[in-house]
This record gives structure tokens, sequence and C-alpha cells, in this order.
């Protein structure tokens, strides 16, 4: 299945320190990535907090990377303002291509995110048809089913990189690079702590928007000052799918096992 992906933007980043700028600002080690890959990184700030997760791809000398679409501008400005002395470029290339992902479809010009999805980027001059679907929804489902958190306006600098199981297996942070923004924040946090939340996949018979939050009567917060509405985790991406909700969101790891309510 092909489905166009209408939400998602696109920026190109080109110049001879393309890799070097990129290596110093994301979480991921950027060096590693080829060209046939989608590798996920956490555009943090200095507090370790995630401002994007983005997916960046190699293409030659110059690097895409796309994010939701409600943060292009946010991205955008920030990579400008890092960009001081360095022969880089950043540019906003979402009206020259298609962003189209595949579910259980092989394509040889796409990059793959995991076994079952891929992702392919087609310029707009390319003359092919490219029998892409417009269904945001069935592409929201099948990312949440493989556990591939977003992070959109509404909930930039919430999470840090574990609360979004990013760290798990290094999927979207490496802790042998070099530095970039909230670095020593991650690292502390991987080597001295233990995270208190994570994410988890959810659904329900409920309505629910991203960014709303998690409850739980049996918190430590309710159990000792009675704190009944002190939240225990937030929805990071959501999807109506045959007239139920699906979803990612924190949770307190504790309280894995508990009731927990919605708003």
């Amino acid at each position: 299945m092909k489905l166009e992906l209408k939400n998602r933007s696109l920026i190109k980043i080109s110049g001879l320190d393309s890799e070097t700028f990129l290596q110093n600002q994301f979480s991921n080690d950027i060096s590693k990535l080829d060209n046939s890959t989608i590798q996920f990184n956490a555009y943090c700030q200095h507090q370790g907090k995630i401002i994007a997760i983005l997916w960046v791809i190699r293409s030659n000398d110059d690097f895409f990377l796309s994010l939701p679409s409600d943060l292009l501008e946010t991205v955008i400005s920030r990579l400008k303002m890092f960009v001081i002395m360095s022969d880089v470029l950043v540019e906003d290339a979402s009206d020259g291509f298609y962003q189209i992902g595949l579910i259980n479809e092989v394509d040889s010009k796409a990059y793959q995110l995991n076994e079952k999805l891929a992702f392919l980027l087609t310029s707009k001059n390319d003359t092919r048809n490219i029998n892409a679907l417009i269904n945001d929804n069935e592409w929201a489902k099948n990312s949440i089913d493989s556990l591939i958190p977003e992070v959109f306006f509404k909930t930039s600098e919430k999470f840090v990189p574990q609360m979004l199981n990013l760290d798990i297996n290094e999927f979207g942070v490496n802790f042998s690079k070099g530095c970039y923004p909230g670095q020593e924040v991650v690292a502390r946090l991987h080597y001295l702590g233990k995270p208190k939340r994570r994410l988890f996949s959810f659904r329900s018979d409920s309505e629910m928007q991203i960014g709303d939050n998690l409850y739980c009567a049996s918190s430590n917060a309710a159990k000792t000052r009675g704190d009944r509405y002190k939240g225990s985790g937030m929805v990071v991406n959501r999807v109506k799918f045959n007239s139920e909700f699906y979803c990612l969101a924190t949770l307190d790891v504790e309280l894995l096992d508990d009731k927990i309510t919605i708003n």
C-alpha cells in the first residue's frame, strides 16, 4: 500500500559542512547513516527536552529531514540560528517532493523505517504516476502498531528521549557520539538514572487528543497528597481507526498494570 503523507514537511540540508553540522545538532550518529535507511533523531533543547523527532535520510552529499508540518518553522529557524560560519544551507523543500509511506510494499528507491514500513521521497518533477492514496489514518495506525513516536507542536519540549523509548537499542539516540544540545542531560539519565516514564500503546473507545493527560488513582501523588488530578502520562500519537481510538502515550512505569483514565 502506498500512502501520500500530506501532514509532513521536508527540510533540505546541503553544503560542504552538512554532515558535521547535523552531527552537532542531533541525538543520533549521522556518520552511520547510509543511502537506504531512515535514521530517527531527537532534536533537543539544552535541557534535553525534544523539540522535534526527525526522520533523517542521506541523499549522496545532501540530507533531508522529514517532520510534522506544524513544527517546520520552529525547526528551520533553530537550525539556521546555529549555522553561523558553516558551509550549510537550510531550506524548506516541502513543495518539491511527494512524501510517500509504504506499508508491506517493496520499492528499490525506498528508505526503510522497519520490516513493515518504508518511506519514498519522489520529486514532483518526476512524471511517473505515484498512484498513492491519501490516508493519514492508515499510516498513523501502522506507526502506532510499530511503536514509532512523533512530536508535534503541542507536545514539543514535553519529553526527554527516554520517555519515548528512543534510547532502547539506540533507536534514536547514540550514546557514544559527540555532543549535541541537551546531550549532558540525556546521557546522565542513561548512565546514572532510570526513566520513570516510558512509551506504551493503548486502545480506547473514548475520544482522545494529542497532549491529553493520563491519570491513575493509585499513583504516588494520589496516595500521598490526595492529588488525583496530577497527570501520570501524556498522549503522544493518536488515531481513530474502525470506530476505536489507538494511541502511543507516556506512562509512569510503576502504573502499567493499574487502572488508567484519560482527562
